[in-house]
């Protein structure tokens, strides 16, 4: 049983962090949704609310089937798509964008190559799910298909996808899909980027556990 102050945090959470996707420029007006789960309990951007301006107060919470059981604003159009990510990869938070340079990669590419080292976070490569129309099931499922072995994934014609354990790193995974997709559009148009295959993303893996890569530790 989730407390009431508890429940007030996850709202301050997703309202803080949408936030800060518009100053980041990540979002633009009512484009964009993004939620956090707390036990079965999910606080979800509201349909049609501008994420540079949002509170807490208006963050509606939902229960896993999608019912609102607080609130007064109706959730996102793409609620399905979030409980979905939810029910399927066991995330704590779920972030979609229509940020620039991932919108306009997900206009040409099949799949964003890996071309950084950082990228394997989101899964190495990211791949591109097609068009479908926005909120509707078939949006969702493709969507689902395609973050497979992945915590990001581009919407052609759309946007971008990620998720995470907490809303904080789900976050951070839209701003380094962003800093990737205007990474590989940059060394595009110098020449053909290289890419770390499967066995060099396998090694940075180990690498990372064996040295506690991005965590802070005493000396």
């Amino acid at each position: 049983m989730i407390s009431a102050m508890m429940l007030r945090s996850l709202r301050e959470q997703v309202a803080g962090q949408a936030r800060r996707l518009a100053a980041a420029g990540m979002v633009v007006g009512t484009a964009g949704n993004l939620s956090a789960r707390q036990g079965d309990l999910i606080a979800v951007t509201p349909t049609g609310a501008r994420l540079g301006e949002l509170r807490a107060e208006q963050v509606t919470v939902v229960d896993p089937a999608g019912a609102v059981v607080d609130g007064t604003l109706a959730p996102t159009s793409e609620l399905d798509l979030h409980l979905g990510v939810y029910r399927r990869f066991r995330a704590g938070a779920v972030v979609h964008t229509h940020a620039p340079m991932a919108t306009a990669m997900s206009l040409v590419l099949d799949e964003l190559p890996c071309v950084h080292y950082q990228l394997v976070e989101l899964g190495g490569t990211v791949p591109v799910a097609p068009y479908r129309t926005f909120g509707t099931p078939e949006l969702a499922e493709a969507v689902l298909d395609a973050l497979e072995g992945h915590t990001a994934a581009l919407m052609a014609n759309h946007g971008g996808i990620t998720h995470g354990a907490d809303l904080d790193t789900a976050v951070t995974r839209t701003l380094l899909l962003e800093w990737g997709c205007e990474l590989y559009w940059r060394a595009s148009s110098l020449g053909t980027p290289r890419t770390l295959d499967r066995a060099q993303r396998d090694e940075y893996e180990r690498q990372v556990t064996a040295t506690a890569y991005g965590t802070t530790r005493p000396v």
